[in-house]
């Protein structure tokens, strides 16, 4: 027994496995909050800092509580480490439960932008992830307890154990987004995790109450000495504590910022995300590793020299994100490994030097190194991001490492050449990044007559001139001025038997459909996700606001999802144009077939789902058309009358396309004008001409009519999108393998 567990290879098998399964948790459980709680930034930014709160409060209470534990029980270390383990795998199956009954009481509360829902879902959710993230946070004082009881004469287990859970979250975070949630899906990844909990619970325990500690070893199992010459931190405690809590809070905020500013490269994917905090946990291992190497020469590098170089290096990622260079996702990801790398090395050092080995004073300076990771996302995301853009809210953030440099000029423990380089190379980049930088938040041709909109949602820039008018949301194109935006309302508007007295519009866009909605005069509700996007409207329309004062008119800042969830309301009409690409989060929940019943329940009698695909893998084509047929009995299709794109018209009832003539014949005349809007000398038409251009646009789109069992997988019924197996969200293996093969198919 004493050989099946060698201690040093258990412990980091153990911080191994903790940190895959603490990664794995807090990518699904945040893809599961969205479900609930709407696709929102302060969702993401509530999942980190309630993470990060619970690793505060768990590992600062564990340094105290272990000693106490000890002495009462008289019991190992090792085995309360075990059940903490325990505790976090059923977090697997607790939180999407407590997600369920949060959602729940939520819907009472209104719009998604009220103080009141952001407030009460923001703590609802932090109270459902909470415990086992206080459960992850006692372990690393756990496990040092248990260190100390076999009587080693060592101070560093922290930065061995730091070394050990950032290269299971870095294989945690990318393995889960690229093989298990396309694999498994959701809930079974969720399963998988909690499998790796319950065997760690399961050895800590053998270990604890069957395996014989030898007490009588004095062979350091880890180097024994910390060279300590660094007099201006240590001889004030406060000072080391400060660096703690300042790198913390300046690399979770650079990191929620990156994500952002990155997005018109790297895009708005779920891999997106992935690939910087893979990139951000690869570098921070190896600076752990660089770290663990010099420690055992004991020769480290100086904490002074390691904060200029953050300085400096925390101006990479402005430089290579200018557009005028073209930065490609290679150049964004390596921009931050250098600082990354200084970071991961700075913080296990300065823990080593503050606890020498102590659980009690490990917690502690871990502690405040986490709570500035609480407040980082929460001040970047509120406050900075909105307020001054992606590149400032990235010059701001590099500020406190020059300062902190400055605040130790007088130290003896750096030369003074290497205070000169970083004093005027940190003052020489300020300057240049502050007056010569652009950011990739503004393309090149966005012109002096653009508008700039940001919230704590989006950066929104609209732009452009004439039907040349574009709008971008994080860098990313969203929609353009086209017919076909306005047939999205027409078309299942047109073909009902009744008169249409209500229409639903989720994704409002540039505003076209909301407009040809409106045309019919009857009542239109449109929900839109980010603020910005409904106060970008007139830019795009002189008549934007008459629009949005007509009494008929509403438009709700809420999640298209949670409002449908939250409203007993049914409609005639309900038109979705998903924001691009196919492959997004917030697509993917919109293409769901437990979203596609949701909308039945909204439905009239008789009433019509327009459902818009812009096209992408075919694949993805047949999974939608899948999910479609599962829930609606009734479904035509239609290629655009421009060529390019699906409009999906969906009903629980049978229904049929009148004849273009009898559909034009019945139009409102505000609803005539509104589609041939567009159309060149449409002033000069005659009353007849006027007619026959209105019957060609139907006509169009109906001869262009595909039957659905072609856009089905025959073979392959189980491509379909659900809550649990977003198949568009999760690609990379199957592209892989398809493209392999050569049956990869892109369509328009």
């Amino acid at each position: 027994m004493q050989k099946f567990f060698n201690v040093k290879s258990l412990l980091f098998f153990l911080f191994f496995v903790s940190g895959f399964c603490g990664l794995l948790y807090q990518i699904v459980w945040l893809r599961i909050a969205f479900f609930s709680f709407g696709v929102i930034s302060p969702i993401v930014s509530v999942v980190v800092s309630v993470f990060m709160l619970g690793l505060f409060l768990g590992s600062w209470a564990g340094g105290r509580w272990i000693i106490y534990l000890k002495k009462k029980t008289k019991l190992s270390a090792i085995i309360f480490y075990g059940f903490a383990e325990i505790i976090i795998g059923l977090g697997a199956f607790t939180v999407p439960n407590l997600f369920t009954i949060g959602e729940t009481l939520l819907l009472p509360l209104g719009a998604i932008n009220s103080s009141q829902y952001l407030f009460f879902s923001a703590s609802i959710l932090g109270l459902s992830i909470f415990p086992f993230c206080f459960a992850m946070g006692v372990t690393y004082p756990f496990v040092m307890a248990f260190v100390q009881e076999s009587k080693w004469d060592e101070r560093t287990s922290f930065s061995f154990l730091y070394l050990a859970n950032g290269v299971g979250a870095m294989f945690g975070t990318i393995i889960t987004a690229v093989f298990l949630i396309e694999k498994l899906g959701l809930s079974s990844t969720l399963t998988f995790g909690a499998l790796g909990n319950f065997f760690l619970a399961l050895l800590c325990l053998t270990k604890g109450f069957y395996g014989r500690q030898n007490s009588k070893s004095r062979n350091p199992m880890f180097p024994s000495k910390i060279k300590v010459t660094e007099y201006w931190l240590l001889q004030a405690k406060s000072r080391a504590y400060l660096v703690l809590f300042v790198t913390g809070l300046t690399s979770i905020a650079m990191e929620v910022t990156w994500v952002r500013g990155f997005t018109p490269v790297l895009g708005t994917t779920v891999y997106t995300f992935a690939a910087i905090l893979a990139t951000y946990l690869f570098a921070t291992l190896l600076g752990s590793r660089l770290y663990r190497s010099d420690l055992n020469k004991q020769k480290t590098i100086s904490t002074l020299k390691l904060i200029g170089v953050c300085f400096l290096f925390s101006f990479l990622p402005i430089f290579f994100s200018s557009p005028e260079i073209g930065p490609s996702a290679f150049m964004l990801l390596a921009s931050i490994l250098p600082l990354c790398i200084a970071l991961g090395y700075l913080t296990p050092k300065l823990i080593d030097q503050i606890s020498q080995g102590n659980p009690s004073k490990a917690g502690k300076a871990y502690a405040i190194n986490i709570f500035g990771g609480i407040l980082g996302p929460l001040f970047a995301g509120y406050f900075l991001m909105p307020e001054f853009g992606v590149k400032l809210t990235l010059i701001l953030l590099s500020m406190p490492y020059g300062i902190l440099f400055l605040y130790s000029i007088n130290s003896n423990e750096i030369s003074k050449l290497f205070k000169w380089i970083i004093g005027l190379t940190g003052a020489f980049a300020t300057i240049v990044s502050i007056l010569f930088i652009s950011s990739l938040e503004f393309p090149k041709s966005i012109g002096s007559k653009s508008l700039v909109l940001r919230d704590s949602t989006a950066t929104v820039i609209a732009f452009g001139e004439g039907m040349k008018k574009r709008l971008l949301v994080n860098g990313w194109g969203m929609t353009g001025l086209t017919p076909i935006t306005k047939m999205m309302a027409h078309l299942p508007l047109s073909i009902r038997n009744k008169k249409p007295e209500s229409a639903l519009i989720i994704a409002l866009g540039m505003g076209t459909t909301l407009r040809s909605a409106s045309s019919w005069g009857i009542e239109v509700k449109c929900i839109e996700l980010v603020p910005s996007v409904l106060k970008a409207f007139p830019y795009f329309f002189k008549d934007a606001k008459s629009v949005l004062d007509r009494p008929n008119v509403e438009v709700i800042i809420d999640d298209g999802r949670r409002f449908l969830n939250r409203t007993q309301g049914k409609y005639d009409a309900i038109i979705i144009d998903p924001p691009p690409p196919i492959e997004a989060a917030s697509t993917s929940l919109l293409y769901s077939r437990e979203f596609y019943e949701l909308i039945a329940k909204h439905l009239k009698k008789d009433g019509i789902f327009q459902h818009w695909f812009p096209g992408g893998e075919k694949k993805i084509l047949e999974a939608v058309a899948r999910s479609l047929v599962d829930v609606f009995p009734h479904i035509r299709v239609y290629e655009s009358f421009e060529g390019w794109g699906y409009h999906f018209l969906a009903s629980m009832e049978p229904f049929q396309t009148p004849p273009p003539k009898e559909i034009v014949s019945r139009l409102p005349d505000i609803a005539k004008d509104d589609i041939i809007e567009w159309s060149k000398e449409k002033e000069f038409y005659s009353e007849l001409e006027r007619k026959d251009l209105l019957i060609q646009y139907f006509s169009l789109s109906f001869e262009r009519e595909i039957s659905i069992e072609l856009l089905l997988n025959q073979k392959d019924k189980s491509i379909f999108i659900s809550d649990d197996q977003p198949y568009n969200e999760y690609y990379l293996i199957r592209r892989h393998k398809d493209k392999k093969s050569g049956s990869f198919k892109y369509i328009d």
